[in-house]
C-alpha cells in the first residue's frame, strides 16, 4: 500500500482515453461518472482527451485537458492521442498519484511510463480484444491468438487490469493474468427511470398499435446496427407492427439509411439526440430496447434502458446477458433471433417485464461502482458514494 493511501490523503488520478466522440457515448459517460464519484470521495481527477483543439478546464468530473489528436477516417468523429512526446511531458508535469488508462491499444506505451515513474497504473478493459478484431473480420483463431499476444503485453504493461464483467475477464484469465480485478459500471438512476415514460414522445414514433423498438448506438461496424433492421424486417413478415427508432450517429448511418428507404422499412434516424433527460425519455417510452453489438462488454445504453423500466434484446455473444439476467433477452447473432427474442418479452404481461429491468438495473448504481474503481486504485473513500451527481461534462 502507498504512502498516500495508508494515511488516507487524497490522490490525483489522471486518466487517459482515448477514441471519445464529441458527442455522449457509453465511455464519455463512464469516464465523466467516475469522474465526478473520484471527487465526491475526496479526491483529485485529471482527464486527458484527445480533441480537435487544446483546451483545458475545471468541470463536475474534475479537470479535462484535450490535446489536438488527428481524427480517425472513416470512424464517425474519433480521435488519438498520436503525440506520445507531448503526452509524456504532460504527465512529467502533472504527477499524478495514479494512472488510469482506457485504451489499450494506442496508449499501452503508458504502462512503461508509469513504471518508470513509480505510479501504480490501472489498464481499463472497455472490449475484448477478440471480439474487436473479429468484428473487423479477422478469423476466429487468428483473432483470439492476437488478442492473447495483445492482453498478455497489456497486463505486464500495467499494474492492475480493470474488468467491468466476468466475460471480460475470461480473456485474461485465459492466458493466466493474475493482476485483473473486477468493477462494474452503473446507472444514474435518477435520470433514468420509468417515470420518464411519455405517452406524448411515444405517439410520435408509433401508433398504439404498433411495437416501438429503440436502437440508442453508436453506428459502427461493431456494434452492429443492421442486426436491428434485420429484426424489424423479421417482425414484420410475422405480422408484427414493428417500428424502429435508432438514436446515434456514425459511419454506417448513410448506408443504414439508404437500406430502411429500399426495403421501406419503418425505421426513423435520429442522430444524436441532444440531453441526456431527453435520450432517457425515449428508452422510457420504447417498448424494447434493442443492443446487437456482440463485443460489447458492459451496454451502458442498455442498462440506462432497463433503469427506465424497458427490457432490452442483446446479443448473446456480447456481456450484457450476465448484466440483464432474467428480465432481458438474449438472442444469437441475427435478426430472425432478435425477433424471436422480442416476442418471448412480450409474452410476458407489460407490467412485469418493465418492473423486472427497473429491479435489475437498480444493481448497477454509481456509486458502487466508484468504489470499486477507487479500491482497484488502492485510493480511500472518505464517505460513502452514494450517487455520482449529474453534471456537466
Amino acid at each position: 500500500m502507498s504512502a498516500a493511501s495508508a494515511s488516507s490523503a487524497p490522490l490525483r488520478i489522471v486518466r487517459l482515453a482515448n477514441f471519445v466522440t464529441p458527442a455522449s457515448g457509453g465511455l464519455r459517460t463512464a469516464l465523466r461518472e467516475l469522474g465526478t464519484g473520484y471527487r465526491a470521495a475526496g479526491h483529485e481527477p485529471i482527464l486527458i482527451v484527445p480533441g480537435e483543439r487544446e483546451d483545458d478546464r475545471q468541470t463536475g468530473q474534475g479537470r479535462v485537458i484535450a490535446l489536438p489528436g488527428p481524427l480517425l477516417p472513416g470512424t464517425g468523429g474519433y480521435r488519438v492521442l498520436a503525440d506520445r512526446r507531448r503526452v509524456a511531458r504532460l504527465l512529467d508535469g502533472l504527477a499524478p498519484d495514479r494512472l488510469e488508462v482506457s485504451d489499450r491499444t494506442t496508449l499501452r506505451w503508458t504502462g512503461e511510463w508509469a513504471r518508470r515513474a513509480r505510479v501504480p497504473a490501472a489498464m481499463v478493459s472497455h472490449e475484448t480484444a477478440d471480439g474487436v478484431l473479429r468484428s473487423w473480420g479477422l478469423p476466429e483463431r487468428a483473432a483470439r491468438r492476437a488478442a492473447d499476444g495483445l492482453n498478455s503485453r497489456t497486463a505486464k504493461a500495467y499494474s492492475t487490469v480493470v474488468c467491468t464483467t466476468e466475460w471480460a475477464e475470461r480473456e485474461f484469465a485465459r492466458i493466466g493474468a493474475r493482476n485483473v480485478v473486477r468493477a462494474p459500471l452503473g446507472v444514474d438512476l435518477e435520470r433514468c427511470h420509468p417515470e420518464r415514460h411519455s405517452p406524448l414522445l411515444r405517439g410520435r414514433h408509433a401508433r398504439p398499435d404498433q411495437l416501438l423498438l429503440l436502437l440508442a448506438s453508436r453506428l459502427s461496424v461493431e456494434k452492429r446496427p443492421g442486426t436491428a433492421l434485420d429484426a424489424v424486417a423479421a417482425l414484420r413478415r410475422r405480422g408484427v407492427r414493428a417500428v424502429l427508432v435508432v438514436a446515434g450517429e456514425g459511419p454506417l448511418r448513410g448506408r443504414l439509411e439508404q437500406r430502411a428507404r429500399a426495403q421501406r422499412l419503418p425505421v426513423s434516424f435520429l442522430g444524436h439526440v441532444t440531453g441526456r433527460d431527453g435520450l432517457a425519455a425515449l428508452q422510457a417510452s420504447a417498448d424494447v430496447c434493442l443492443a446487437p453489438g456482440p463485443v460489447e462488454t458492459f451496454g451502458l445504453a442498455a442498462l440506462e434502458a432497463m433503469a427506465c423500466g424497458t427490457p432490452v434484446v442483446a446479443s448473446a455473444s456480447s456481456a450484457l446477458p450476465e448484466i440483464l439476467g432474467a428480465a432481458g433477452r438474449a438472442a444469437a447473432d441475427g435478426g430472425e433471433a432478435f425477433a424471436d427474442a422480442v416476442q418471448a418479452l412480450l409474452d410476458r404481461p407489460e407490467a412485469l417485464r418493465r418492473e423486472a429491468a427497473r429491479a435489475r438495473a437498480e444493481r448497477y448504481g454509481w456509486g458502487a461502482a466508484v468504489e470499486a474503481f477507487l479500491a482497484a486504485h488502492d485510493a480511500p473513500v472518505r464517505d460513502r458514494v452514494v450517487h455520482a451527481p449529474e453534471v456537466a461534462a
